[in-house]
């Protein structure tokens, strides 16, 4: 009955994870570029009680042996990249990415990130930054007296100033990939870091072989689906309940077990 008890409570600290996973890709529904976690798991090892090989007086062979397992575990959180829908939203200075690739920031110790949230803004400098104040790389620095800006699907960033007729460059984005974006390490703020399970980075230009092209007034959406989170979350409940059912049998056999000399 011990087996049974350990087993369940493993069982329901494992759906309290997959809870908690849906729960923050339900919140966050609404972030742009948010990729949807999900919780993988594995069996744990056996207890061997019979083996199907084992010898018997009459000479025959078991075709199976007696195992019992111990439970699961979560082994990893894995984020799926696949694309968002793309909302137009009329700011010049949205961007979404259609394919793959992210964009570049530089954080405040030297440090990069990777994000799909093209939501740029102006700082007082004239760059290019998050909606964090972190600059995008390279850093694109705008002159003054800009009347419209121009992004190209290929990453040409273009103004024109005040004044003028002919548009001016002023800068390039470019985009990063990844072997295996599913290893990036999360780090709030729609940013992203690069580990040795996702792999090095690979740059290129916009609208490149294995890069997407730069959408210019248009934001990519979460990936998250909520019909199917709705479903996921009801299964991972359901799975929760029945596992503390079996601690409530177990115990209840335990006790009965306990009343025999009585």
């Amino acid at each position: 009955m011990l087996r049974s008890l350990r087993t369940a409570a493993l069982g329901m600290a494992a759906q309290q994870l997959n809870v908690d996973t849906i729960a923050n890709n339900l919140a966050n529904v609404n972030t742009t570029g948010y990729k949807r976690s999900s919780v993988e798991f594995q069996d744990l090892l056996y207890e061997n009680i019979e083996s199907g090989d084992a010898s018997r007086r009459d000479g025959m062979q078991k075709p199976g042996g007696i195992q019992v397992g111990l439970g699961n575990k979560p082994v990893s959180t894995y984020k799926s990249f696949s694309q968002g829908s793309i909302a137009e939203t009329g700011n010049s200075l949205d961007l979404a990415i259609n394919g793959k690739g992210f964009f570049q920031i530089q954080q405040p110790d030297g440090s990069f990130a990777y994000t799909r949230d093209g939501a740029l803004r102006i700082n007082a400098q004239g760059n290019l930054v998050t909606s964090t104040g972190l600059k995008l790389f390279p850093e694109i620095t705008l002159p003054e007296g800009v009347s419209s800006i121009n992004i190209s699907q290929d990453g040409v960033v273009a103004v024109i100033i005040n004044g003028q007729v002919e548009p001016e460059e002023v800068g390039q984005l470019e985009l990063a990939t990844f072997m295996n974006p599913a290893g990036l390490k999360a780090l709030g703020g729609n940013l992203l870091a690069q580990t040795e399970a996702s792999g090095e980075s690979a740059y290129g230009l916009p609208g490149e072989e294995g890069f997407g092209q730069v959408v210019q007034g248009y934001l990519e959406k979460s990936n998250v689906d909520v019909v199917q989170e709705m479903i996921n979350l009801i299964v991972s409940q359901r799975a929760y309940e029945i596992n503390s059912k079996v601690v409530k049998t177990a115990d209840e056999l335990l006790s009965m077990t306990n009343n025999i000399k009585r």
